[in-house]
């Protein structure tokens, strides 16, 4: 497949975009979020206050600049999959992809820690997975024709949403996330399943 071409002035804009972003982050985990100002990000960046504003909606925002696409990203990896692929091994790839880099990240461990501590981003990111629950229930729920508030994918996308907070902790990763899919795929079992239940 031909990739798209991108023109100059939005490759211009996207640099633009990324510059203003990784200062923001630079200057949160040296100071705090709540002792960096806007324009202290346009500062560091070399913008105009306005320029920030004109690609970002404001501090929240500048934290999660990435997040604008996730749920086109979220919609395409359903839509979009191969044919003979499935709904959940769709989703396990596309997980794998986007996720494992950037838990990978050097700097994941403080960026969760910022996030963690600061109850406007932790209420910010509520709200966005609550949006990307919405938009990945529907995309799976149009897949089988079913209404956009059908209960089984409503529950597959909070499931496939905290894919990446479940593997987080644990030493394999990919492996975790390998399992975790399993389970969405062929149901819970006791661990031990193949013995017998202590109340048979």
């Amino acid at each position: 497949m031909t990739e798209p071409v991108v023109s100059r002035r939005e490759r211009k804009k996207a640099a633009t975009r990324r510059a203003i972003a990784d200062a923001a982050l630079q200057l949160f985990l040296e100071r705090g979020y709540d002792h960096v100002s806007i324009k202290d990000i346009a500062e560091t960046a070399d913008v105009s206050t306005a320029t920030v504003f004109k690609h970002f909606t404001g501090k929240e925002a500048l934290v999660f600049d990435q997040e604008e696409s996730t749920d086109a990203h979220l919609a395409a990896a359903v839509r979009q999959r191969p044919a003979g692929q499935s709904v959940l091994d769709a989703l396990r790839e596309h997980v794998l992809a986007t996720w494992l880099p950037i838990a990978e990240h050097p700097q994941t461990a403080e960026f969760t820690r910022l996030v963690n501590t600061t109850p406007a981003l932790r209420a910010y990111a509520e709200r966005m997975w609550t949006r990307h629950t919405d938009t990945l229930s529907a995309a799976i729920a149009d897949e089988y024709g079913v209404d956009h508030d059908n209960l089984a994918c409503t529950a597959l996308a909070r499931f496939v949403l905290e894919v990446p907070a479940l593997a987080q902790r644990q030493k394999d990763r990919r492996a975790a996330v390998g399992e975790i899919f399993d389970i969405l795929a062929n149901g819970w079992q006791p661990p031990g399943c193949h013995d017998a239940p202590r109340d048979a």
